[in-house]
């Protein structure tokens, strides 16, 4: 017998409604593939770090965004953990600390992960050139040194699949 490709699936949260699709998404394979899915927001305090050092933020200032950026989490992580229940599907979740990309690539590690989900969409100007911002260069940092699949969500459908299922 062949073993599946894979059956636990990691999903990095950061509060983008195309990362709240990307959890759908594996909610929806686990109901239909029978596979384990953890959701993982990451509070980005290598930034934070970043921003202390550099002086844009003093190190009170710097305290008070991460506890709101945690504060924050938490609430995704649980209306993720929600939509989950309203499928009865359990799902793991972790609030994590420090550098995005390498935090989730250590949570897909730890979790044994055979796939990575992230949301994505590309953000374009008037004159069709394509912009990228944090959450892009994290997602594009996961693609590039994951140690397994990465998949990355852009099914426009998914809000209606998921209210369907």
């Amino acid at each position: 017998m062949i073993k599946p490709l894979f059956q636990n699936i990691l999903v990095a949260v950061n509060g983008s409604e195309q990362s709240i699709h990307a959890a759908m998404y594996a909610i929806l394979m686990a109901k239909l593939y029978h596979c384990h899915v953890k959701i993982v927001y990451v509070v980005d305090t290598a930034t934070l770090k970043q921003l202390t050092l550099s002086k844009f933020f003093v190190s009170d200032e710097s305290a008070s965004y991460e506890k709101n950026l945690s504060e924050d989490g938490k609430r995704y992580l649980t209306y993720v953990d929600n939509l989950a229940k309203s499928k009865s599907i359990k799902i793991e979740t972790e609030l994590r600390k420090g550098a995005v990309w390498s935090e989730i690539i250590a949570a897909a590690d730890e979790y044994k992960a055979g796939l990575i989900l992230v949301g994505g969409k590309e953000h374009s100007d008037t004159s069709g050139v394509i912009k990228h911002d944090a959450i892009s260069l994290a997602n594009s940092e996961i693609i590039g040194s994951s140690h397994c699949s990465v998949l990355v969500v852009r099914e426009p459908l998914i809000e209606q699949l998921f209210k369907l299922a």
